[in-house]
């Protein structure tokens, strides 16, 4: 649990967006237009060094066809041991490390310098990172700054009094209730649509609050604790205390019984679920639409798309029928706790004693870390320009550019090889690949931040203002023309990303950096590197989501009947494979919940390797170190994935995330693989091999 996260944001709904958008999630000012597969590999010279594999890492006393990923990354694992403040440690930890290093740089230069011009967003980034770190000026206020946010919640003395506050866009009520804000429209991605979606709860899922397993009440007694003691901290008695935090988990439990389950919020078309301005008011009178819309300025909207009807039914019965008092707990709640990291030590210390039941971590984060979280989600484009200035030479970016048009390429090759699709669907599929937009390293257009007001004076005060700033930014998009210039992650970001509404993968900056991408490496460790990660995202536009958008972004089934079974057949094959993994004792991975994920892997390594094999490099067969061309290709994949991590966060990942473990990502996708078989010489019955019959090939 991130101290440092911000309260919500419409603008970067975690079920709104996060839903929609592939990640490779790696442990955040060009855009190039497509140049069409079928066109020329792009050639850019490269250097020949031996650089990027590195050796110290290897176990060779693994064998490679028996577990690759301990072969690969063995040694390193066994000597870098968890930092105590974290969950984890891995190599996108690693470049993190070093990407925060240089940002931090930047961001301490900001707070020093005290004579920026106000307004700019030097003055900005330095005042927000200053009050962030600001601990004393933190202490000394207490609840200064929040207290008119809870007498607001005070103030509500009837339904209608809870309607306008939840409508209000500069309330600030938390992760309450729902989420509600301005996406592309699925079906009609050339406008904007209003959205609603369910949210409301303070633990990581719903099944946390309805398995009755040992750890999940474990947890949920953690969790009352936490809630007790934060409401003594607010002032309440023991026994009230003790009471409203019942109450919070009583209404939590409810909500969470009407949510959907993670695999179901899977099914996108389920998602989309239009009604009219008319029709709302009369199934969810208690939500009050017409008054969410008018004061969040979409008067013009004439229809909403309910995510989750369900939910929002339930909703609007607890609404009618819980007591007020009850609905105000929970809103006191859920205003103090997105808030936390802007109060006093006490009540950090009482979050991050409940997060150690979910990461396992031993320490705290250290203040500079979160506190350069919270700027990065505030001002992330404005010191990001800085960070790329430092970080990111064109010679990477055209490298990197070279790269994706060689992939994509490789792509066209194997979708026009592809026995099972039928002509049509593979015409479809080539036009959404030649479709494909590409953003490499930062945004073309840098965001405006010039209506957000920042000062010394408060951190609270200028969390409260960014979270305004992104959801206005947000609600003003309905009714213009779709932007198709943003980014939804900032420039030292350790990710990438692929977005079906805009049919774009985007490449971060921060990701583009050893180990997933050396320039000065050779093209079989930045194929099998930085190349996996790019025909990652492009796959994740072919998964069991994205293949349900068009070359236009739009939510539109272009697969014929016959192709789409024979796609959820081979897909059901990757399932299966990993239900069976097991990183824990009774922890299994859900191949239904990371089924995006995995196919996204297997896709992109086979498409990395496809392209990799039209190199100089790979024609050659020339040894580096020992080892083949191909040998380096796949060590490369193994040890970008190399990861240590404690049971209690492996714990919450395989309920939550829908990435599987590291350890799978390597080895669930080489297991399927002939060329890594033949690469390294295994046969028939080694562990890293499938029976042909039971091996999984989609591309």
């Amino acid at each position: 649990m991130n101290q440092f996260y911000f309260l919500r944001c419409a603008a970067l709904s975690a079920t709104m967006l996060g839903l929609l958008a592939g990640t490779v999630q790696a442990q955040t000012k060009i855009k190039t237009k497509s140049s069409g597969a079928g066109k020329q590999k792009t050639t850019v010279p490269v250097p020949t060094s031996g650089t990027g594999i590195a050796l110290a890492n290897l176990d060779k006393s693994v064998p490679p066809c028996d577990d690759f990923y301990r072969y690969a990354s063995g040694t390193w694992l066994k000597n870098n041991p968890i930092p105590a403040a974290e969950s984890s440690w891995g190599a996108g930890s690693v470049l993190a490390k070093s990407n925060r290093a240089i940002s931090l740089r930047i961001l301490n230069q900001a707070a020093a310098n005290r004579t920026a011009k106000p307004g700019s967003n030097a003055q900005k980034v330095g005042d927000f990172y200053a009050s962030a770190m600001d601990s004393a000026a933190i202490e000394a206020a207490g609840l200064k700054y929040l207290q008119p946010h809870l007498d607001k919640i005070e103030a509500v003395k009837d339904l209608a009094g809870m309607q306008r506050l939840l409508a209000d866009p500069k309330s600030h009520t938390g992760n309450a209730w729902y989420e509600f804000g301005v996406i592309q429209d699925l079906k009609q991605n050339d406008v904007y649509m209003a959205f609603f979606s369910q949210s409301g709860l303070g633990l990581p899922d719903r099944d946390y609050y309805l398995k009755e397993d040992g750890r999940s009440k474990a947890i949920r007694a953690a969790y009352q604790t936490y809630l007790t003691n934060t409401f003594k901290l607010l002032g309440d008695s023991p026994a009230t205390a003790e009471k409203n935090a019942a109450t919070v988990q009583r209404l939590e439990t409810r909500l969470a019984q009407a949510s959907r389950t993670r695999v179901a919020m899977r099914d996108i078309p389920a998602l989309y679920n239009k009604r009219t301005v008319a029709q709302l008011t009369t199934e969810y009178p208690n939500l009050n639409f017409p008054q969410q819309l008018k004061m969040d300025g979409l008067s013009a909207a004439q229809d909403l798309v309910i995510g989750q009807p369900e939910f929002a039914k339930e909703l609007n019965a607890m609404l009618g029928s819980e007591p007020l008092a009850d609905q105000k707990t929970y809103l006191r709640w859920h205003l103090v706790t997105s808030a936390m990291s802007a109060l006093p030590k006490a009540y950090v210390d009482e979050a991050f004693r409940f997060s150690q039941m979910l990461s396992g971590a031993k320490q705290q984060l250290p203040r500079t870390r979160r506190a350069l979280a919270a700027t990065d989600g505030a001002l992330g484009e404005a010191f990001g320009q800085l960070y790329v200035d430092e970080a990111f030479p064109p010679a990477a970016k055209a490298r990197a550019k070279a790269l994706v048009e060689n992939l994509r390429a490789a792509y066209a090759e194997r979708i026009q090889a592809t026995e099972w699709m039928s002509a049509p669907t593979k015409a479809a599929a080539l036009k959404k690949l030649n479709a494909f937009v590409v953003k490499i390293g930062y945004p073309d257009k840098w965001k405006d931040y010039s209506t957000l007001t920042v000062s010394r004076e408060s951190y609270l005060n200028n969390m409260f203002a960014a979270n305004e700033f992104a959801n206005q930014e947000n609600l003003n998009k309905y009714g213009k023309p779709v932007d198709r210039t943003e980014w939804t992650m900032t420039p030292p970001t350790v990710n990438a990303y692929y977005n079906p509404l805009l049919n774009e993968i985007v490449f971060p900056a921060g990701i583009l950096q050893p180990p997933f991408f050396d320039a000065q490496a050779d093209d079989a460790v930045n194929y099998g590197g930085i190349g996996s990660v790019i025909g990652h995202e492009m796959t994740h536009g072919f998964d069991d989501q994205g293949r349900q958008f068009d070359a236009s972004g739009n939510l539109r089934d272009w697969w014929t009947k016959e192709d789409g079974e024979k796609f959820m057949a081979k897909a059901d094959v990757v399932g299966k494979q990993f239900d069976a993994f097991s990183p824990l004792d009774s922890v299994h991975v859900n191949g239904k919940l990371t089924m995006g994920e995995n196919l996204a892997d297997l896709g992109g390594l086979t498409i990395a390797y496809a392209a990799f094999m039209k190199t100089p490099q790979a024609k050659a067969g020339k040894s580096i170190d020992g080892f083949t061309p191909e040998q380096r290709f796949f060590l490369a994949y193994g040890q970008i994935w190399r990861r240590n991590q404690r049971p209690e966060s492996l714990r919450q990942q395989v309920q939550t995330d829908p990435h599987s473990p590291s350890q799978y990502r390597t080895i669930g996708p080489l297991q399927n693989m002939p060329e890594f078989h033949k690469a390294f010489n295994c046969k028939e019955g080694d562990k890293m091999v499938r029976s042909a019959t039971a091996r999984a090939k989609i591309w």
